[in-house]
């Protein structure tokens, strides 16, 4: 093997081997934890749809480590404490951050 093809074989298996690890995003430690993360959100979402009190379109929903960011606007204040207690019920939420605004 020429020297060439020995740096080009090395270059490709260092990079093949620093490439196949899954991309985490947000500032999460593990693809664990962002599928899980990925899961809440889905999970109240779909809850969301289900309940009549709430409407599902006019709320956002993201998950960091457990954390859930509710914003967007609700109809009244019952509506807002409607999906926060949605929220806080689902599996693996270990708190809930509610910036959803009540529309005057």
């Amino acid at each position: 093997m020429n020297m060439r093809t020995l740096l080009a074989t090395t270059v490709t298996a260092l990079a093949l081997i620093t490439m196949t690890g899954c991309a985490v995003t947000r500032g999460q430690e593990t693809v664990g934890a962002y599928v899980d993360d990925s899961t809440i959100t889905a999970r109240i979402k779909a809850r969301f749809v289900e309940n009549q009190q709430v409407d599902a379109s006019s709320i956002s929903v993201e998950t960091l480590n457990g954390t859930v960011m509710l914003s967007g606007f609700a109809k009244n204040v019952t509506e807002r404490t409607t999906a926060e207690g949605i929220a806080r019920d689902v599996s693996g939420v270990k708190a809930v951050k509610n910036e959803i605004a009540v529309r005057p």
